[in-house]
């Protein structure tokens, strides 16, 4: 997945920016990024504090682990199987 040139504190301080009543096409002509763009990361980090983007960030980490063992663990057991079925 391709990383966000963004870290999360920056993130929530655009949206924090914007809630305070600077307009949205301001907000993103600052940062440089697209409304659109905006609208999803305000839709991911939005109501967030820095410290809960961060936590979610390990969730998101830990997660991607453990599916990535879960799919090793399947791949072995389907190899396992298949060499016992042949002898």
């Amino acid at each position: 997945m391709r990383k966000s040139r963004f870290t999360e504190a920056q993130i929530i301080g655009m949206i924090k920016e914007q809630e305070a009543g600077m307009p949205t096409v301001e907000v993103c002509r600052r940062h440089g990024l697209s409304t659109a763009t905006f609208y999803k990361l305000k839709a991911k980090y939005g109501g967030m504090e820095v410290s809960e983007a961060a936590r979610l960030k390990a969730l998101e980490d830990e997660n991607a682990k453990l599916k990535r063992l879960l799919a090793d663990t399947m791949l072995d057991n389907v190899v396992l199987k298949d060499l016992l079925g042949k002898n």
